[in-house]
């Protein structure tokens, strides 16, 4: 008769090595989520940029020295089934907080909150947008926004900020974006700063490309300076103020009679610039102003597709809106 005494010698170290490896891996996994160091309780920003999937937010949480293992955290995010929960923001994190907790922190809790205004914006428009993020009463920004200098970006703010502190980071950004060469050479214009600004903005508003806006300066500083009237839709857009119909502060089709509307804005009406900027103009239509592109050309329009159509002539502005617009 045969002896079962191997097979069974067999079965136990197979079972002892199942042991084993259960058990270290029970220990790795105890050692790997474990805090960084319990005994250092700093608070460390941790930010999550937009898109961020959880390969890389692990790695920067090691680079940061907040975990220990990559693999680790991607694991427990997978089985604690919260990888869709992970949120963009601005986190306050600390070396005594376990894996655990740091992915469940990153769900929920952010300090900031990402805000983006687009170029061309007046204020309003912006001030609608931190009501709706940031739960800042309109009016409270309104009276602290500068129309013309709340640089559009996208902004990580805090939540709890106030008005005069996000139009503060607007301006900031502002100031930090227009170089010291840039208000040099705009003196070559003419124009005061606060006129250089202005244009800008119609420019913004009037240009749909970086390659239209230079041209569109171009032709706007040369009316100026021939004392001609800007006749720029923008203009009286602006001064026609919020459409209840539309529900825009832009109006989309002018009419005859709008271009009579009694504003200082209306330079339709009045030869030169409006009093100050009408929207938030972006760093392409500073630029463009600053450093605009000399051409022959006096009229401009667009077409119902977008597209820039220059004339040097009355007559051939005439035949481009003709043939573009009617």
């Amino acid at each position: 008769m045969k002896s079962n005494k191997p097979s069974v010698s067999r079965i136990a170290v197979f079972f002892a090595v199942v042991v084993v490896l259960i058990g270290a891996g029970l220990l790795w996994w105890r050692e790997s989520n474990a805090p960084v160091n319990s005994a250092d309780p700093t608070p460390v920003l941790f930010v999550v940029a937009k898109g961020e999937g959880v390969k890389v937010i692990a790695a920067n949480l090691v680079e940061k020295n907040l975990i220990r293992s990559p693999i680790s955290f991607y694991l427990g995010v997978k089985l604690l089934g919260i990888e869709r929960q992970l949120q963009a923001g601005d986190f306050r994190l600390s070396r005594t907080m376990n894996t655990e907790t740091i992915a469940r922190e990153l769900t929920h809790g952010m300090l900031d909150v990402w805000v983006t205004t687009l170029e061309g914006w007046r204020i309003e428009e912006i001030a609608t947008k931190l009501a709706r993020e940031l739960d800042i009463p309109e009016a409270e920004f309104l009276r602290v926004a500068a129309e013309g200098y709340m640089f559009p970006d996208t902004y990580f703010i805090p939540r709890d900020a106030t008005a005069g502190a996000v139009a503060a980071i607007l301006r900031k950004t502002f100031q930090e974006k227009v170089t010291d060469k840039m208000r040099e050479d705009a003196k070559i214009t003419g124009l005061t700063w606060n006129e250089v600004v202005t244009l800008a903005s119609i420019v913004e508003r009037e240009g749909r490309t970086d390659d239209d806006r230079p041209v569109i300066a171009g032709i706007l500083l040369k009316r100026l300076r021939a004392d001609w009237p800007l006749q720029a839709d923008a203009t009286l857009q602006y001064a026609l103020g919020y459409q209840p119909f539309e529900k825009s502060w832009w109006k989309k089709s002018l009419t005859s009679e709008d271009k009579n509307v009694r504003s200082p804005y209306n330079t339709y009406r009045n030869r030169g610039l409006p009093p100050g900027p009408i929207a938030n103009p972006g760093l392409a239509s500073i630029k463009a102003v600053i450093y605009p592109s000399e051409t022959d050309y006096w009229y401009y329009l667009h077409d119902r597709q977008g597209k820039a159509h220059y004339a040097r002539t009355i007559e051939e502005h005439e035949r481009n809106v003709a043939t573009y617009l009617q």
